[in-house]
């Protein structure tokens, strides 16, 4: 069970800063705006007014304040009660919106991380001997593993989230969450896990061959890329 509120829709925690707020904002309304739809036969109306309502009043300072307020301070909390020692155990709410979230935050990381490792890599073949010449060779290597530490942590912290949610690697990438999150919205008591294996069907059945070839190259790429990137925490 969980609780829907204004963070959940937007896939953010009641600690987001009005930045992260309104580039979730921005980020759903992309995929769920109902011109973007309509040619598959979905409507997604109500989904991009209640992404909308929610932007609204997160914000907003004193509109959210007064929201949190309502929702009894602190984190939104889900309780679920064990049979067992009459216990309770406190869980932050979740959705799959959290995942998409996540998904992308870590596709754009791993981009990122690519970039700068390929950067580094054509800097060292062309200068470093003129770099190491004039005593900066050191300090950019400090300068480049402080940014890719930074990096994986944030890479770490995305891919709990979607381990946490049992969501395959092969999964992680923007056609697959974003064919999810559109067919999950429709029927949010959905088990997504079950729509990915909906998402699969789809693939070979309206995707052609080359098309297919493509995703398989993304999402090897994408986990060579990964995988490169989490070396460094090694």
């Amino acid at each position: 069970m969980s609780i829907r509120t204004y963070y959940s829709v937007l896939g953010v925690s009641r600690e987001a800063t009005p930045e992260e707020i309104t580039n979730a904002k921005n980020a759903l309304a992309k995929i769920y705006h109902p011109d973007a739809n309509m040619q598959n036969g979905i409507d997604t109306t109500k989904d991009m007014q209640e992404i909308l309502e929610a932007y609204r009043v997160l914000s907003n300072p004193e509109k959210r304040k007064a929201y949190d307020r309502k929702l009894g301070g602190g984190k939104a909390r889900v309780f679920r009660t064990f049979t067992v020692g009459e216990t309770e155990e406190e869980e932050e709410e979740f959705s799959f919106v959290t995942c998409w979230n996540a998904a992308c935050k870590l596709q754009e990381t791993v981009k990122r991380s690519s970039w700068i490792l390929e950067r580094e890599s054509k800097r060292k073949n062309i200068s470093i001997r003129i770099l190491e010449k004039l005593g900066k060779s050191d300090r950019l290597e400090k300068e480049l593993r402080v940014q890719i530490d930074e990096l994986c942590q944030q890479a770490m912290e995305y891919i709990a989230v979607l381990k946490r949610a049992e969501i395959p690697v092969d999964y992680w990438n923007a056609e697959a969450m974003n064919w999810v999150l559109i067919h999950w919205g429709h029927n949010k008591d959905a088990n997504y896990l079950t729509l990915f294996a909906h998402y699969d069907a789809h693939v070979n059945k309206d995707k052609s061959g080359t098309e297919r070839l493509r995703l398989k190259s993304q999402n090897r790429q994408f986990r060579n890329n990964l995988k490169r990137l989490l070396s460094y925490a090694l």
